[in-house]
Order: C-alpha cells, then sequence, then structure tokens
C-alpha cells in the first residue's frame, strides 16, 4: 500500500530537504505551500494556508504522517500549528512530526516562546506525535553575518555561543522519524562543534574574502542570558557536518 506523507513549508530550507528525502517507492510524498506548485515537481502538491485554513483539510486527507516544517517566525506558529492539528483530527489520526529549537523551554525569547506552545499543542492534540528540537542552522549563522555586509563593522551579541547544525542532516533525520513509530520527544540533535559567534562570523568573513572589525553588543535581559548561559545547546553533537563544510559546499 501507498503511504502518503504531508510537508509542511516544503519550500523552505528544512522542508525541501526533508520532503527531497522522503521520495521513495510506495510512498506519495505531498508539499503544502502557500505558492502554486513549479513546473516537473515530483511531489503530489497541495496550495493552502496554515494562517487561513483555506486548503488545508484537502492538503491533510488521507495523510499517514504530516512533518510541520512550516513556520511564520512569530507567534502565528500556534495558531497555524492548531489549525493543522484541528484538520488532521477531522482526518482521521496522522503521526504528527514536528521540528522544533533546542531551549525553547528555558530561553524566554518571543518566538521560543510560541515554538514552545506549538509543541505543547502537538503533545495535546491526541494524535500520535514525535518533536524534534534541534539546534541553529549553519545557514542563519551564515545569515547572521550576511546582513551586515554593507555595514563598516560587524556588530556581535557578547558572549553568545552556538551549535550550528547542517539542516540536510536534520531533515534526514526527520526523515527517518516520520517512517518510524511515534517517538514522542525524539533526542535532541545538534551540530558537531560549539563555537563562540566570534569565531564562526570570521569563518564567514574569510570565506567570503571580507574584513570587518567586531562590535561586542550586550544582549540584557532574560533571554541573553539564556544564550550566555548556553541553553539552547545540547551534549547532543549529532551532526557531522561543520560550519566550514557547509560553506565550502555552497562556494559562496
Amino acid at each position: 500500500m501507498t503511504e502518503t506523507i504531508l510537508v509542511t513549508g516544503g519550500t523552505g530550507v528544512l522542508g525541501r530537504e526533508a520532503a527531497r528525502r522522503l521520495l521513495g517507492p510506495d510512498r506519495e510524498i505531498r508539499v503544502l505551500s502557500r505558492r502554486d506548485a513549479p513546473a516537473g515537481t515530483p511531489y503530489a502538491w497541495r496550495t493552502g494556508d496554515l494562517r487561513t485554513g483555506e486548503g488545508i483539510d484537502a492538503a491533510v486527507a488521507g495523510a499517514d504522517v504530516i512533518v510541520h516544517c512550516a513556520t511564520t517566525l512569530g507567534s502565528k506558529d500556534v495558531t497555524a500549528t492548531n489549525t493543522l492539528i484541528e484538520a488532521a483530527r477531522r482526518a482521521g489520526t496522522p503521526h504528527l512530526v514536528y521540528i522544533s529549537i533546542v531551549g525553547v523551554d528555558r530561553i524566554p525569547f518571543p518566538y521560543y516562546r510560541a515554538k514552545l506552545a506549538a509543541e505543547e499543542a502537538v503533545i495535546a492534540s491526541g494524535l500520535p506525535w514525535t518533536i524534534l528540537r534541534a539546534t541553529q542552522f549553519h545557514d542563519l549563522l551564515r545569515l547572521l553575518v550576511d546582513v551586515q555586509r554593507r555595514l563598516p563593522v560587524l556588530f556581535r551579541p557578547a558572549g553568545f555561543r552556538f551549535q550550528p547544525v547542517d539542516a540536510g542532516e536534520v531533515a534526514q533525520r526527520l526523515a527517518d522519524l516520520s517512517l518510524g513509530e511515534p517517538a514522542g520527544r525524539a533526542p535532541d540533535f545538534g551540530g558537531p562543534e560549539v563555537r563562540d559567534f566570534t569565531d564562526l562570523a570570521r569563518t564567514r568573513l574569510r570565506a567570503a574574502n571580507r574584513r570587518r572589525p567586531m562590535i561586542p553588543v550586550p544582549v540584557p535581559g532574560a533571554s541573553g542570558r539564556g544564550y550566555r548561559a548556553g541553553h539552547h545547546l545540547t551534549p547532543n553533537a549529532t551532526g557531522t557536518i561543520t560550519f566550514e563544510q557547509y560553506l565550502a559546499a555552497r562556494g559562496d
């Protein structure tokens, strides 16, 4: 029998990688996106909007597994997740696999609070579920440097370390979890190295043949203290691809 797997946010960094890794015989992989299907897509495309609920019932109908990668990068994540859960309940009892972030329960950053509330909605949904928390993607750390490329200096959060992980490796772990039995809270997934942001920024600047003086910026409040304490890090250094390897593979 064909297994049907729906990937929300399937055009994003993580969702795109997860959908690609899930393609296989006897599997229908659906991608949910607000965009129309591109020409030649290998997926059973579904156009819908988790913010409004438009198209969601049709997207989840008949799904055996839902891999929820869509994010609004804000408080609307909770609404979107609840919309998905309600549609999933109407459709049956699919296995709901949710990607979250290491430290959402210990750092009161607003986006983390939304991710934690979404986790709680998944747990209380009555559906079989799996939640995977991961550390920050290499893409995010590169972006934090690149968005400042037109400035004469580079501002860095003082005292912050990160454990960047490759999005492709997280996607493979999500794919493996979605093909297995519901696991509840899966072990956290972290990158291979914990490094000071200054070190990561210098690495990115060298790769791009740029130089900038760095200015430390203190981050106040409970969120800043949480990051400095390393609550967003994990001893589960499961990933293998380093930041240097990621940059070299991109070639930029």
